[in-house]
């Protein structure tokens, strides 16, 4: 009897060791007696609404639709910049590159222009300033970098014909605020 009952102290006195404590410790604060966690929390960003920072709500609610269309393909075309740039790099051979460079424009016309038809020409303007914002540079430095200065030259004065502008630059504090308010709304899955 005093075996097993040995036996019994020691599998129980076992188990209580074998237990894996499975909490969490935190640092926490004592306040008025009582025991608070301290958290690091993330930093969020509290904007207006958009309809406030624009005069005419009606105009805002349609600047709202235009970015919300044209911001994805601001993004495509700054991965698609990327690779013009990783194939520029690995080209041989200045005919090589401009083979490769050509592939990707015909690419990406078959891909895009149907969609880029269909685009008003506030949105195509909405457009060229988030490709500037996405990018670094304006339309027509993109052209002129990877397609040369003649064809760059002939995009702006096509441009400039149907009243836009290729070399439109991007002000996220100024004159397209409203836009960067969006597009940052977007990009924090807040709309």
């Amino acid at each position: 009897m005093k075996k097993l009952l040995l036996i019994l102290f020691l599998l129980l006195s076992a188990g209580a060791y074998a237990q894996v404590d499975s909490g969490y410790v935190l640092p926490a604060k004592v306040i008025d007696g009582d025991t608070v966690p301290l958290l690091v929390l993330e930093a969020v960003t509290i904007t207006p609404p958009v309809a406030v920072t624009t005069p005419v709500p009606i105009q805002n609610n349609r600047l709202v639709i235009d970015v919300k269309k044209v911001y994805p393909y601001a993004v495509i075309a700054q991965v698609k910049l990327q690779e013009a740039n990783d194939i520029v790099a690995q080209a041989k051979t200045p005919a090589e590159k401009k083979k490769k460079l050509k592939q990707v424009e015909d690419d990406m016309k078959k891909q895009f222009t149907a969609d880029i038809e269909n685009m008003t020409y506030s949105q195509g303007k909405i457009l060229l300033k988030l490709i500037y914002r996405q990018t670094g540079a304006s339309s027509y430095d993109l052209v002129k970098e990877l397609r040369g200065g003649l064809r760059a030259v002939f995009y702006q004065t096509l441009a400039r014909l149907v009243g836009a502008d290729l070399k439109i630059g991007y002000d996220p504090t100024g004159e397209d605020k409203a836009i960067e308010d969006i597009v940052v709304k977007i990009e924090n899955g807040t709309l």
